[in-house]
């Protein structure tokens, strides 16, 4: 099937694209919406290590406090779950079902053919089963579900339970995610089917990464590119062409900044999405500097600082204050600038 529309603009530089992803995440002018917008807008954020949650909406809203957003987990406006490449990912609760089903069947199959040494499909059916009849009687911990079904299968019980986890785990105070509750005991059951679901989620994608080609988001989502591809066929979308010559997509009216367009300073948790090799043509994180962010010897990768729009250097909490660790030096003249930014998210973590 072909698109339903597809209009070659002009080519886009990578510039202009680190830009333009700047802007759709917030990094460039803040969001002055509740949470649940403000995530949806920026197709959500990882959550593997909760104070990062809390430092990537931090730095993409104005004025957002801590308790602010553990309110929001309380009262279900917002959700963690295992979702896109079967990682934790903090999305609005009207994009919770989204993401769980355009992804589920994907998960399940990559879980079940590729992992070695893990249950096969019926065993892990079997366990989800004994699992779903105890979360009946409320949340469990990670421990209790270890002790019902054993570690080897819990290990894969996300892929065939949508299970979220619910506070007072995964919040700045209690930062393990390890109580887990049936998504449609919390949130109520499923409101969409899986062709629609991956519908909304390329939308979602082009929205907060735009524009894109479609191994990006394939490569986001955790899904075969043919399957974006059938979606995106029924998508009115523009096309661009980029640097390399690659074709980007991008939904009509989507905002493409001029590519001289000022960025703050910003600082990005680990495991900023924007950093991930789906970005990697916005240049948000110049590839010289990918093994000092990303490697087998750092998993859980660094917190990086921006200046104009790229990482300048890593940075971290510590006694009251941010220290950073710049990768190159940096002007006097953003000596000011930098203190400033500093102090704020300082007082942020206290």
């Amino acid at each position: 099937m072909p698109p339903r529309s597809s209009r070659y603009l002009r080519n886009v530089t990578n510039r202009e694209l680190n830009r333009a992803v700047l802007l759709r995440q917030g990094l460039i002018e803040p969001f002055d919406e509740p949470l649940p917008r403000v995530l949806e807008h920026v197709s959500g954020i990882q959550a593997q290590y909760a104070p990062s949650m809390y430092v990537g909406l931090w730095s993409r809203t104005r004025s957002l406090r801590r308790d602010a957003l553990t309110r929001a987990l309380e009262d279900r406006s917002v959700v963690q779950g295992t979702l896109l490449r079967g990682t934790i990912h903090l999305v609005s609760r009207e994009d919770y079902w989204t993401f769980a089903t355009a992804v589920r069947q994907q998960l399940r199959q990559y879980f079940i053919t590729v992992s070695k040494g893990h249950p096969s499909g019926s065993e892990l059916a079997a366990a989800a089963e004994k699992v779903a009849a105890a979360l009946r009687e409320g949340p469990l911990r990670q421990s209790e579900i270890d002790a019902l079904i054993g570690r080897r299968a819990r290990a894969g019980i996300n892929m065939v339970l949508d299970l979220v986890r619910v506070p007072p785990s995964g919040t700045w105070d209690r930062r393990k995610a390890d109580l887990h509750l049936d998504a449609r005991s919390w949130i109520g059951p499923p409101d969409v089917e899986p062709a629609e679901a991956r519908l909304l989620l390329v939308r979602r994608y082009l929205s907060g990464f735009g524009p894109a080609t479609t191994a990006d988001i394939a490569n986001w989502a955790g899904l075969p590119v043919r399957t974006v591809s059938g979606a995106l066929a029924s998508i009115d979308h523009v096309t661009y062409r980029a640097e390399d010559g690659a074709t980007l997509i991008d939904l009509p009216g989507s905002p493409l900044p001029d590519a001289d367009v000022p960025v703050p300073v910003r600082f990005l948790p680990t495991w900023d999405a924007t950093l991930l090799v789906h970005a990697r043509r916005a240049e948000i994180l110049p590839e010289a500097l990918r093994p000092r962010v990303f490697s087998i010897k750092n998993p859980h990768s660094v917190a990086t600082f921006l200046m104009d729009g790229s990482v300048a250097g890593t940075w971290r909490y510590r006694d009251g204050r941010i220290e950073l660790a710049e990768f190159e030096p940096l002007p006097e003249r953003l000596h000011r600038t930098i203190v400033d930014a500093t102090e704020a998210l300082a007082e942020f973590h206290r």
